[in-house]
């Protein structure tokens, strides 16, 4: 089959309504990802050579998601909602190419699996000139029936169109199907709209090949594969499959969650081997983690590398540009944004670290802060390999302290630091002694006469 070429045509023109949203339905994301990008990474894993997206409502914002996704697609515009054998045939120009297979998918099916797709190839390969995907259930009542006789499919009936047996058959349409190329527009053109809604139907081209003596048969995939997402209720559904699926992955491929179920993943996240990962963690987009690493409970990562033998949190967050070098470390309460933080490094507690570089072995200390915005521009912060930052420190950028510098606790730096150099920026201490007494009796007074203006009020 890997000879064969394949052309996938995404119907993404519809509405959605239901989404109770100004983003066009197939925008909507499961794990980060819009629900077509899904459609077109499972076509590209089954073998698609081509793409072509039917768009509708919100045309130029989906076409701009789906060039994004994948830039060798056409788009095309169905004008009008003339039902789904219309929406095929507004790809006229690149069926017309003569591609061996056609994948007609949907735009909102984003759980679909190139295995389900690939199987459907298959059974063109074999000779088939049309293979319907379908599913079973226990619960069929609203769905078409796949009705087959000595492994031939006969028919799609709709339900209302059932006889009482046919009303008891498990095995239902899914909408997707493949299509022999050398017989796709000539079906598709032989569906006629002679039904009570004026459409044209792409099931009607069971029928139509049947009648042509050419063979139809149905293949079978997992309810979940055809899952169309119609409101939000339906997306989370789609996010609670997708997020198991990963997690099991993530597991099988060598990587521990302690509580799988409270792990949320992006559609790109990358984890390797032998890390560990704690209850309650959210990766957002873009998060790579480096093998043997453990990102602690409640932490939230997004735009972050995490090298090998890192650790992080519990309660930390990685920003965009946050990059930790092997054996880094930024412990609870910590954030880190555009900020490499080089091998070895320590960032243990109550810290931020952003628009900075934080050298090997470097140790910053409880509470201090990288001062890089000044309510216009950003500059960086500089932290020599091996320095040490005390605690409560305020760095205020451009600054740079340098390799083995000591930074004295409570500092305000702002000028910077040679190498090896001690650096106090902090107010001479005075102490008043005996004057702790009249000044617990000051606030206590402040605070009887609040008490009172309240009490009069």
């Amino acid at each position: 089959m890997s000879a064969r070429s394949c052309l996938s045509v995404i119907l993404a023109a519809g509405e959605g309504t239901r989404m109770k949203s100004a983003l066009p339905k197939v925008l909507h994301a499961v794990a980060g990802l819009p629900l077509v990008c899904h459609v077109i990474d499972a076509a590209a894993a089954a073998g698609s050579s081509a793409l072509a997206v039917v768009v509708g409502h919100g045309a130029d914002e989906v076409r701009k998601a789906v060039q994004a996704r994948a830039p060798g697609a056409d788009v095309y515009l169905q004008a009008q909602r003339l039902g789904t054998a219309h929406a095929v045939l507004a790809a006229r120009e690149a069926l017309a190419r003569g591609h061996d297979d056609v994948l007609v998918m949907f735009g909102d099916t984003p759980l679909i699996e190139s295995q389900a797709l690939a199987s459907a190839r298959e059974k063109l390969a074999e000779g088939a000139a049309v293979a319907v995907i379908g599913f079973r259930t226990d619960h069929p009542s609203g769905y078409g029936r796949l009705i087959e006789k000595d492994g031939a499919l006969v028919a799609i009936r709709e339900e209302r169109e059932c006889s009482n047996e046919e009303r008891r058959i498990t095995f239902c349409n899914g909408g997707l199907m493949a299509i022999a190329g050398e017989h796709a527009l000539s079906l598709l053109d032989a569906v006629g709209n002679d039904n009570a809604k004026g459409e044209y139907y792409l099931t009607d081209i069971v029928e139509i090949a049947r009648g042509r003596g050419l063979p139809v048969v149905a293949t079978e995939a997992p309810f979940e594969n055809v899952l169309g997402i119609n409101n939000r209720a339906e997306l989370a559904e789609a996010e609670a499959i997708w997020q198991a699926r990963r997690r099991r992955a993530t597991m099988l491929s060598g990587v521990t969650l302690m509580a799988p179920e409270t792990v949320h993943f992006s559609h790109d996240t990358v984890i390797g081997a032998d890390t560990i990962v704690e209850p309650n963690v959210v990766f957002g987009p873009k998060v790579a983690v480096a093998g043997n690493a453990r990102i602690r409970a409640f932490s939230h990562l997004e735009g972050a590398t995490v090298g090998e033998a890192c650790e992080v949190g519990p309660f930390a967050r990685l920003r965009p540009g946050a990059r930790l070098a092997e054996k880094a470390k930024v412990g609870n309460f910590c954030e880190v944004k555009e900020a490499d933080i080089q091998a070895g490094a320590k960032i243990n507690h109550l810290t931020y670290i952003g628009d900075a570089t934080v050298g090997a072995d470097a140790n910053i200390g409880a509470g201090t802060i990288t001062c890089n915005y000044n309510g216009y521009t950003k500059d960086r912060t500089e932290i020599g390999a091996g320095a040490f930052i005390g605690s409560n420190s305020s760095l205020v950028a451009p600054v740079r302290v340098g390799e083995r510098a000591y930074v004295a606790s409570g500092s305000v730096v702002t000028a910077d630091v040679p190498d090896d150099a001690l650096a106090f920026g902090r107010a001479r201490q005075e102490v008043k002694p005996g004057r702790a007494p009249i000044l617990r009796g000051l606030y206590k007074a402040e605070k009887e006469r609040r008490q009172a203006e309240k009490d009069r009020s």
